[in-house]
Formats: C-alpha cells, structure tokens, sequence
C-alpha cells in the first residue's frame, strides 16, 4: 500500500441533448480535486419547429472524492535531498578549512621567521626613522634657508622702498623747483611783454615826435620861405593922410619877434627831441638787455627742465625694475614657502600612513599569534580527546570553514566544541547531531 496510487478515473455522460459528463481525480493520499461540468452543446436547427429532448441528472460518487491514508510523508524525499546536499556543502566547506589551515600554518611560520628577525633586530634602530629625520631635518634647514632669505629680501625690499621714497621725494622736489620756475617765467613773460609793449608804445610815441619835428621843420622852412618872401617883397603904402610911417622898423620888429620865437621853438623842439631820443635809446637798450637776459633763463629753464624730464623717466624706469624685482621676489619667496610647507606635509602624511601600517601589521600579527594560540589549543584538545573516533566527513565539512574574523573564530569555536562533545556523547549517530547542528 505504500507504494500505491490512485489513477485517475474518468468518468463521461453524453446524450442527445450534448451533455458532457463529469472527470473526477483523486491523489493518492497527498491532494484531491473533484470537477463536474456540465455544458450544453452547440444545437443545429434545421427549422424552428425542433425541440430538445429533456436534460439527464448527473450523479457523483462521494466516496471516491475522499482521500486515500497511505501513512507516508510526502516531506521525506525533499528531506532527503536536503540532508544530501547539506553533507556536499559541509564536505566542501572542510576541505576549504584544511586548505585555510595550511595556509594559516604557513604564514604562522612566515610571522614567526619574521617576529625572530625583529628580535635580533631590536638592539639596531629602523633606518626609516632616521631617514625621514634626516629628511625633515633637510627640508627644516632649507625651511629656514628660506626663511633668511625671506628676512634678506624683506630688508633689500626696505632699502629699495626707502630709495624708491627718497627718489620720489627728489621728483617732488624737482616738480616744486618745476613749477616755481614756471612761475618766475610766467612773471618773467609778462615783465617782457610789458617791456616789448613799452618799447611798442614808445616807438609810437617816438614815430609822433618825428612827425611832430617834421612838421615843426615844416613851418619853420615855410616860415623861412615867407620871410625871404617879405625880404624880397617890397611893400608901398600909399595913404592919404600925411601922417610918415616907419615901415622898416616895424618889419624889422615883428621879424626880430618870429626869429626869436622860430629860434626857440626850434631850440626846445630839438631839446626835447634829443631828450626823448635819450631816454627812448635808454629804455631801448635796457629793454633788450632785459630780453636777452630773459632769453637766455629761459634757454637755460628750458635745458633745465629737459634734463630733469630725462631724470624722471630714468627715476620711473629705476622704480618699476624695482617694483618688478620686488613683486618677482615676493612671488619666488611665497612659492618657496608654499612648496616647503606641501613637501612637509607631504612627509607628514607619508610618516603617519607608515605609522598606521606598523600598527595595522602588529594587529594582524597579534590576531595571527591568537590564532596560531587558538589552534594549537585545538589540536592539543583534538589529540587528548581521541578526535579519531569522528569520521573524517565531518572534520573536513568543519574545517572548511575556517574565518579570517573573530565573529567567524567564534562560530568556529563553538563547532569544534561541538566535536569535541561528540567525542564524548554516547549517541549512535554522530552524523545526525551534526546535520541538525
């Protein structure tokens, strides 16, 4: 009876009407489904007098729809599969922990061969250390190599501020002294143009004395003229009366009279010409002193202002080669810096990754001594407790899985310790305990 199954049974009802019967399965023991289906069938009519004959009931045996007890778990054959694949998995997982063992053990040696040089190598000092002293003891003296060169610009630049302050005081200077000048020679044109117009005015006035003397010689050649005339002219006065006059003497008076006046005019129109003239030639030669020694200031103003606009420029170019000096300077000083300070730090950060992979490498060493401890622990409890009587499935399935972490040297502890009881336990199936563990 166990291994038996029901089949299915197929049951169909077919009329005249186009009833199709009912199909029952049955499961041996495990499912049962039951399905009655009733349909009509697709009717031809041939003319609409056709009538359908009536409808047949359809009954079900109820009894075949109850399952059938076959006391056989339907689990057990994924159960099986299970316990199979599970006991590959541990297979595989053991073997994978003697490989990790061996491996373990070979870098166990390694570490030791490694803690024993240290050991004879205490008594000598890392040249690391003294590498990167020497190497930052270098980069503090060009540190402060640097930093005197900084303080020996920093005063160069002092003096060259200074020179260049001293050398802006004297433009200054010399603009003052510029425009001073400039002023005396705007005082010293307008004391020309006053003398060039005096002398304009005066040669006015000179040309109108001329003109005056001419014309006084003018009248005085006419007064000559008429007075020949009257000497040459012979007058006859005829009067009536018997009166006698004395003609002569008074032409002779009145000529002595225009004489003596013609005289003195003549005496004072050529005394105040040559008066005039005096002072004109005077004013004349003072005036073109005045202008060639003004002349020559301002050739000498103009020479001297050339020569300190070449001063300037020269003074200008001094002071942006210095400026440049100093920026350029101050630009290579802060480079200078700047590249110490990065190639510091740089060591800096290269010392402590080297300190942190010391300390990380004492860890694992310290974890792999624990470990090397640990198992050696183990095998000393495998040996005393006769781990023989364990069958070797179930020691490659648990040494597979050897951890690299102690959350993982823990679950590995608890399995060994799980071996170990079994060493001890009485039970029949060591195999059992393990696949349920």
């Amino acid at each position: 009876m166990a291994n038996r199954s029901m089949k299915t049974t197929r049951t169909s009802y077919s009329s005249s009407g186009g009833i199709s019967g009912g199909s029952l399965r049955v499961g041996g023991g495990f499912s049962s489904k039951s399905a009655v289906s009733l349909r009509p069938s697709s009717y031809q009519m041939a003319s609409s007098s056709f009538v359908a004959p009536p409808i047949t009931n359809v009954q079900v045996n109820q009894s075949l729809l109850a399952p059938l007890n076959l006391e056989i778990d339907p689990n057990i054959q994924t159960v099986r599969t299970q316990e199979k694949e599970q006991i590959k998995t541990l297979n595989n997982r053991f073997a994978s922990f003697i490989d990790k063992v061996r491996f373990l053990e070979q870098q166990n040696k390694m570490l030791e061969t490694k803690w024993s040089l240290l050991q004879d190598q205490t008594t000598t000092r890392s040249n690391i250390d003294a590498m990167f002293e020497a190497y930052i003891a270098n980069l503090r003296r060009q540190l402060d190599g640097l930093g005197n060169e900084k303080i020996k610009l920093e005063g160069e630049l002092k003096n060259m501020q200074n020179l260049v302050e001293d050398f802006k005081n004297k433009y200054e200077d010399e603009i003052n002294k510029r425009a001073s000048v400039e002023n005396e020679f705007v005082l010293l044109k307008k004391d020309v143009d006053a003398a060039y117009m005096n002398k304009i005015e005066l040669e006015a006035k000179v040309d109108a004395l001329q003109d005056e003397i001419n014309f006084l010689r003018a009248i005085y050649e006419e007064l000559n003229e008429l007075q020949g005339q009257i000497k040459d002219t012979s007058v006859i006065v005829e009067m009536d009366n018997s009166r006698g006059l004395d003609m002569d003497a008074i032409v002779a008076e009145v000529r002595a009279q225009y004489e003596e006046i013609a005289n003195n005019s003549r005496a004072e129109a050529e005394k105040w010409y040559q008066q005039k003239f005096q002072e004109m030639q005077t004013s004349a030669s003072q005036a073109g002193d005045d202008l060639r020694n003004t002349k020559s200031e301002i050739a000498d103003l103009n020479r001297m202002i050339s020569r300190l606009q070449n001063e300037i420029e020269a003074v200008k170019g001094q002071r942006s080669n210095l400026e440049a000096q100093i920026a350029e300077a101050e630009e290579r000083g802060e480079l200078a810096v700047k590249d110490a300070k990065l190639r510091i730090k740089d060591l800096e950060d290269a010392l402590q990754r080297a300190k942190q992979d010391m300390a990380r490498q004492v860890r694992e060493y310290q974890e792999l001594m624990n470990v090397k401890l640990a198992l050696d622990i183990e095998i000393a409890t495998y040996k005393n407790n006769k781990i023989s009587n364990i069958p070797s499935s179930l020691v490659a399935q648990y040494l597979k899985a050897w951890p690299t972490d102690s959350m993982g040297l823990f679950t590995l502890s608890k399995k060994i310790n799980t071996i170990l009881r079994l060493t001890f336990c009485s039970l029949t199936d060591p195999v059992e305990i393990l696949a349920n563990k």
